[in-house]
């Protein structure tokens, strides 16, 4: 079999990813980028997430708005998910996100927008599907960029859900605390290597008022590249294979599929 249509095939989809010089930024999978949408554009983001181990899955929905420009801006998560160990699917509890562009741009070498999240209780506790209690989540995103080649990003959290509730009724208030970092090479300005580091440490309810630490560490390499359009249109696929490295999760394994669409809403006033 000739090799030449696999060749001008091959050609085609680079041409389609390297067409247009509008480089990947805010795409990260389990960290979050200090980058604010810029005003009069959208983004809606969609990971999904497949644990090898025990069967489970989740599906999160993002979409984030300028409110009206890049300073402040408001998001909304949707997540849907199956808990695996015979719990029936559904969905999960809905996060209303506020995040505040404290310093720098995605146009800077340094870029700080702390978020906070209200955490609706919109889920079924009794299938694992929720906290079972409103809460608050902060977060604290600092980008630093390196070099043209290379990017960092850091993450430091915490979750508090008072009044949270598990499967058996029994209530309790819940704390947790996170952490990441990630290194993004940039081989392209539209192909990026990732690797991902994220540690989460939360209260699991065990008994009425009593409450036991579970600490995960994630290990994520992955990759994710982009395609240009005309009119301002940004789609962002991407992949990634985390895996277990901490005291309640080492050894497991799965997959991450990510797909980011941004584009314009409005046309905004010349600069």
């Amino acid at each position: 079999m000739s090799r030449t249509p696999a060749l001008i095939l091959f050609v085609s989809l680079a041409a389609s990813v390297f067409a247009q010089d509008k480089p990947i930024q805010d795409n990260s999978f389990l960290l979050e980028e200090a980058y604010n949408q810029e005003e009069g554009v959208v983004q809606h983001i969609s990971v999904f997430t497949r644990a090898f181990d025990g069967g489970g899955w989740e599906y999160a929905f993002t979409q984030e708005w300028p409110v009206p420009g890049q300073k402040h801006q408001l998001s909304y998560t949707v997540i849907g998910m199956d808990p695996g160990e015979g719990l029936p699917g559904g969905f999960g509890d809905l996060h209303i996100n506020y995040r505040y562009q404290l310093l720098g741009s995605g146009d800077t070498k340094t870029a700080f927008a702390p978020r906070v999240s209200l955490i609706l209780p919109t889920g079924s506790v009794r299938d694992g599907r929720s906290n079972g209690g409103a809460g608050v989540q902060f977060n604290l995103p600092l980008s630093v960029q390196h070099s043209p080649f290379l990017v960092t990003h850091w993450n430091a959290g915490a979750t508090i859900i008072p009044s949270a509730e598990n499967e058996l009724g029994e209530e309790a208030d819940r704390f947790g605390y996170h952490f990441g970092q990630s290194f993004i090479w940039l081989a392209h300005s539209r192909f990026n290597v990732m690797l991902e580091t994220a540690f989460d440490a939360s209260q699991e309810i065990i008994a009425p008022d009593r409450t036991d630490w579970a600490r995960e560490v994630f290990i994520s390499p992955g990759f994710r590249w982009a395609h240009n359009f005309e009119g301002g249109l940004q789609i962002v696929p991407g992949i990634a294979f985390p895996f277990g490295a901490g005291p309640d999760n080492k050894g497991t394994h799965g997959i991450i599929f990510y797909l980011s669409f941004e584009h314009p809403f409005r046309r905004t006033a010349p600069k």
